[in-house]
């Protein structure tokens, strides 16, 4: 690398870095996630504002021959970012209240999945890229469409004191079910698309393998072998060293089987003891650098292929809102009826499906997969990148709406004591 593409490298992740921080701070004054102003930041960055008013300017922070590196690093980050949303995945939640959260999630899947593919039919021709076969067109507009994000989600809920309501306990376990799926029907959908119909089949029975060899052999060595929570000096030391080279590995391994490196950064951060000291660290002081170095560059990478001047006619902005009602419709119809079904009251039925069609990050980090792989076009691309955005910010203002009122909100922040949220924990609790 020379000093004058380091240099642009360098200015590059430092103005991301920056604009990224700054609309963070602006849109959380509004009652909105982080995310939301780090991905527009990303998006004004790029060609639809930055580079259609100042084109010398964009050339100059993001030159052509920087963003190859550019792309690495943000590729790295989502791979760390990965690691670390398994590391924060409570298995042990899920065998606690697994009949009927898994009943949501998947319900929550099931609609938004067969709605995607249904699109995928009407826009198959126009909107997917030369070559690319339909099934795995439809399976990509299927788990784009049903994605949830479950660090967004986890971030809304902390922010409004309800991470530790019967509420929000539903909406973690489903969203943590719900991504767990959807990975697996990403990594189906990505060996389809790199491979014929019959090579498919061994890529999805190679990847059932992986996953069974992480939980089965290589989670008890885990077990065995990290350091207790108590460890210190050297020894801790070289457990870390241990398993982020462990972390590569499963990544490589993920890649070299035909689906992406980030699920299997994601299975092996699931399959790492929760409670180690390993755990632990990489939690508290790896995180930071991951979301404020690494992650603003995957948003700028995402933001310089985020061109709004592509959605030219009345058609495109057509299609894109159908994207918006379609994806919303499904994610909340599916999470609303199943809960229902299940004996959950209305209106947390309507705040759980509300919380559940939260995409933000997650559905970036599907959407990049896809456009790497050639299956969707920078047109299709944009329409679904407005789709994340809008349907992670209208989860704060919902959640509002269909509060019963004022009190319950802050009943449901305490724990909940009168009579209705004694009956609403009664019914998530059975």
């Amino acid at each position: 690398m020379t000093p004058e593409l380091l240099f642009h490298v360098l200015l590059a992740l430092a103005v991301v870095v920056i604009g990224g921080r700054v609309f963070g701070v602006v849109v959380a004054r509004v009652g909105q996630p982080p995310v939301i102003g780090e991905v527009l930041s990303g998006i004004l960055l790029g060609p639809s504002l930055l580079g259609a008013m100042a084109p010398g300017v964009e050339a100059f922070l993001f030159p052509d021959s920087a963003r190859p590196a550019l792309g690495v690093i943000a590729q790295l980050g989502v791979i760390l970012y990965m690691f670390v949303v398994g590391l924060e995945f409570d298995a042990a939640s899920l065998r606690r209240r697994v009949a009927p959260y898994v009943v949501i999630s998947q319900a929550s899947i099931l609609l938004p999945f067969a709605l995607g593919c249904g699109l995928a039919a009407l826009i198959y021709r126009e909107l997917s890229q030369p070559g690319v076969p339909f099934l795995a067109f439809a399976m990509f507009m299927g788990v784009a469409m049903s994605i949830t994000a479950f660090p967004v989600l986890a971030r809304i809920l902390t922010d409004r004191g309800l991470s530790r309501t019967e509420l929000g306990t539903a909406a973690l376990t489903c969203a943590a079910v719900d991504d767990v799926t959807a990975w697996c029907l990403l990594a189906a959908t990505v060996g389809v698309a790199r491979a014929t119909l019959s090579d498919a089949f061994l890529v999805i029975a190679l990847t059932v393998a992986f996953i069974a060899a992480m939980v089965l052999i290589v989670r008890p060595i885990a077990l065995r072998l990290l350091a207790p929570a108590g460890a210190e000096g050297d020894r801790a030391q070289g457990a870390v060293t241990w398993t982020l080279a462990a972390l590569l590995v499963s990544a490589v391994i993920a890649e070299i089987i035909g689906i992406h490196a980030i699920f299997g950064a994601f299975l092996f951060g699931a399959i790492v003891p929760a409670g180690s000291h390993v755990a632990r660290q990489l939690r508290d002081h790896q995180t930071p650098v991951v979301t404020i170095l690494f992650l603003p560059a995957f948003f700028a990478v995402t933001g310089l292929r985020t061109e709004i001047g592509l959605l030219a006619s009345w058609r495109d902005w057509g299609i894109c809102l159908l994207i918006i009602v379609l994806a919303t419709a499904g994610k909340f119809g599916g999470t609303f009826v199943a809960a229902r079904l299940t004996g959950m009251p209305k209106t947390i039925a309507a705040r759980l499906g509300i919380l559940m069609n939260t995409r933000g990050l997650m559905e970036l980090v599907v959407l990049n997969v896809g456009l790497d792989l050639g299956v969707i076009s920078p047109r299709l691309f944009t329409m679904m990148v407005i789709m994340a955005i809008v349907t992670t910010a209208m989860t704060a203002p919902l959640l509002d709406l269909v509060a019963e009122q004022r009190g319950e909100q802050k009943q449901d922040a305490e724990g909940g004591a009168d009579t209705r949220a004694n009956r609403d924990r009664d019914s998530l609790a059975g």
